[in-house]
């Protein structure tokens, strides 16, 4: 994909109705007052060696460096949420509101903007001991943890 394609999707995020129950939508799901879309997926390229895994993980940065530039230019400067306090919330079993539980169990961070009357955030998923990388998006009316 590319990042106009992404731009495209968040678009097309931004002004669907969100569905009363949680439901599978192309690369991520929807429920009640979110949608979530992964854009660059490692589990499209598991077979390949370390250095074609090593490369992707490169053009993911490179695209979530392109998509973020660009939301910058729609909306200003994105908010930079730490997603520590909610993690240790989490490990003490407290239960995060979909659709942050997922970027909380698995990132440090995420960019977030508030665009109209709903919360749009890049999340970059990257894995800790290798060279994995997914680059994902979400938007929603929940507010974040």
């Amino acid at each position: 994909m590319t990042t106009a394609h992404h731009l495209r999707l968040i678009d097309g995020m931004r002004t669907r109705e969100f569905p009363l129950e949680r439901v599978p939508a192309g690369s991520g799901s929807s429920g009640p007052g979110y949608h979530t879309a992964l854009l660059l997926s490692e589990d499209d390229h598991r077979d390949g060696d370390e250095v074609d895994r090593l490369e992707r993980r490169a053009q993911c940065l490179a695209e979530h460096d392109a998509l973020l530039a660009l939301l910058t230019m729609r909306w200003g400067e994105p908010q930079i949420v730490s997603l520590w306090s909610a993690q240790e919330r989490m490990m003490t079993g407290e239960v995060i509101a979909e659709p942050w539980a997922d970027p909380v169990a698995s990132c440090e961070h995420l960019q977030l903007w508030r665009a109209e009357d709903r919360w749009v955030a890049v999340v970059l998923y990257l894995e800790d001991d290798g060279p994995g990388c997914e680059l994902g998006v979400l938007v929603t009316v929940v507010d974040p943890p």
